[in-house]
């Protein structure tokens, strides 16, 4: 398997070459360009007196000017392309090396709500997502974001195939988030999609012969005026009542040419993702699902889109002011595009949400198969049917330095329930956090921080860091109370794994420890599977009267007036606790 580290400068390497030759065309391409004008300024003066000859220099030098422009934007895109690569190579060195702040947090996708999200760190700095997301679109981070977050447990074997499939393909990967990062709409899909399904016709269908029919009689009428066998006059007449037939749409149309001015680019830059993904034949069913998401009844879906935003270009010609009134006036321009518009939006506008799901789906995709190659030591889990749950061995948190994380090896079957105690910052909540997030890793198929696993798949629930809110006029207390309710409330409909930390901190100690027994009892009672933290010991005496409880602790030691943490996981009840040792070491308390 590739070293992530040795690839990454490889590829820097490789690129940065690339991006030198490419700087070096660019400036010959402006000489070049240059130099065509001045030619052409050259040959004007000395051919001053022949007039034919001028035509022949204008039109020559006209049409290798235009293609020199094409060769330069080409080569414009080919260095943006080529520093966009360089950039992602750059970024995932510097997440290797633990520096990955300054990547999007996903606030945006924070839910107090959710079944764990909140609890886990899913969202904000410093989280999960900031630490795997390298999506280059919004709706590739709306999906990524869905599937951090749905609680799916099915097919997770398929997902699994399709992350090692897209991380058996580095490069791939990189030039899809490379063309995906270069998209610049002006327009979100959303309102894209939006609009496509709400646009109504407005051209006739007599105009999808009749502008052919027009340009016709206009060619044939410019040729006649041309031999003299028509007067001025008449093709003056024939002109205007061209521009009188597209000036009675002319109000349609120009909503239309606003609406579609913003597209052409957009269309463009997704027909360059769809090819990619035409070219690439995938094994794994969720990727080969995805693609066939684009196929349009054998056409490649990027000649659709490519032939659009050529008519899109076409139409948008219109507002070069000489041109539009002279092509409205002889070929009924407006009306001819306008036209081929409507009928490409009726043929396949009902499709492109289906393209640009998938287009998405990929994107997120991508960050999941890039994070399983930056992590090469990583265990797929090993999906089972059985009573076991979860077992792991080396379990670690995927966001702390492995230099200085210290694993553990744990194992649950169902309808298990450990009451886990602890000193302060010996590790209970930092545990509850891993255990909880290589579920949610192994649902969506990822490979999780750990020498190997065996998963029975399971949805997750948790309370673990509640708080109240002040415009919902709710205390603390009433706010954890609603929290547990939908806990009861969601397992009375399907199987989760629940893990909880210091419920009922709302309250005094004696009605503490009284509710929380009680609420235990309740869950083991309904067959549930999961995990409890507590700093109360009176919890610890579940296990003497339900078999399927039972007690594990964090331990912690005073060494030459030193706190000391092993942060390993131990089966028995703490019963080492600092918190008097640290108000007199901080000089808090006497």
């Amino acid at each position: 398997m590739l070293n992530p580290t040795k690839f990454y400068y490889e590829r820097l390497g490789s690129l940065n070459k690339l991006l030198f030759k490419v700087n070096r065309q660019l400036k010959v391409s402006g000489i070049l360009r240059l130099a065509v004008f001045v030619l052409t300024i050259l040959g004007i003066y000395l051919l001053y007196d022949k007039s034919d000859y001028i035509i022949l220099v204008i039109l020559f030098s006209a049409i290798l000017f235009l293609f020199l422009v094409s060769r330069h934007t080409d080569l414009n895109y080919q260095k943006n392309r080529l520093q966009a690569l360089i950039s992602i190579n750059e970024t995932e060195l510097q997440v290797l090396g633990r520096k990955y702040y300054h990547l999007p947090e996903g606030n945006e996708f924070i839910d107090p709500g959710h079944f764990y999200s909140q609890d886990i760190d899913l969202f904000g700095k410093g989280s999960f997502y900031q630490y795997c997301n390298r999506t280059a679109i919004t709706e590739g981070s709306k999906s990524l974001a869905a599937l951090l977050t749905e609680n799916n447990i099915e097919n997770v074997i398929d997902k699994q195939e399709a992350i090692k499939e897209l991380r058996s393909i580095a490069e791939w990967r990189q030039e899809f988030s490379a063309v995906a990062g270069l998209i610049k709409t002006e327009i979100s899909s959303e309102n894209l999609i939006g609009w496509l399904k709400t646009f109504q016709p407005f051209v006739p269908k007599l105009m999808k012969i009749f502008p052919n029919i027009f340009s016709v009689f206009s060619l044939a009428a410019i040729g006649l005026y041309y031999f003299n066998y028509l007067p001025g006059w008449g093709l003056l007449f024939w002109f205007f009542f061209g521009l009188g037939i597209t000036g009675k749409y002319l109000r349609k149309v120009n909503i239309l040419s606003q609406n579609t001015s913003n597209l052409q680019n957009s269309f463009r830059q997704y027909q360059k993702l769809i090819l990619l993904l035409e070219d690439m034949n995938f094994q794994a069913r969720v990727l080969e699902k995805e693609k066939n998401n684009i196929l349009e009844n054998g056409i490649r879906v990027s000649k659709v889109l490519k032939q659009f935003s050529g008519m899109l270009n076409a139409f948008e010609q219109r507002n070069n002011m000489l041109f539009g009134v002279l092509a409205n006036g002889f070929l009924l321009w407006d009306l001819r595009y306008a036209c081929n518009i409507e009928k490409w939006i009726g043929i396949h506008g009902k499709n492109v949400e289906r393209w640009l799901n998938s287009i998405a789906n990929f994107d997120a995709y991508n960050s999941l198969g890039n994070f399983a190659f930056n992590h090469p030591e990583y265990a797929f889990p090993e999906i089972i049917k059985n009573d076991l749950v979860l077992e792991a061995v080396n379990v670690s948190h995927p966001m702390l330095d492995p230099a200085e994380g210290v694993t553990n090896n744990f194992k649950i079957c169902r309808e298990e329930f450990f009451v886990i105690t602890g000193a302060n910052m010996a590790g209970k909540s930092t545990f509850l956090r891993t255990i909880s997030l290589q579920i949610i890793m192994a649902n969506i198929g990822l490979p999780v921080c750990a020498s190997s696993v065996r998963y029975q798949p399971i949805k997750l629930i948790t309370s673990m860091r509640t708080v109240d809110s002040l415009t919902a006029h709710e205390s603390y207390f009433f706010s954890e109370l609603k929290r547990l309710k939908f806990i009861i409330d969601s397992i009375r409909n399907d199987e989760y794994f629940i893990v909880l930390d210091e419920i009922l901190k709302g309250t005094n100690s004696t009605d503490k420890a009284i509710g929380s027994r009680k609420f235990v009892e309740k869950l083991v009672g309904s067959d549930s599977t999961g995990l409890i933290a507590t700093h109360d010991l009176s919890l610890c005496e579940v296990a003497k009267s339900l078999e399927r409880v039972e007690n594990y602790y964090f331990d912690a030691e005073i060494i030459e007036d030193e706190l000391h943490f092993d942060y390993k996981f131990k089966k028995g009840i703490c019963q080492n606790m600092n918190a008097s040792f640290l108000l007199k070491k901080m000089n808090i308390v006497e």
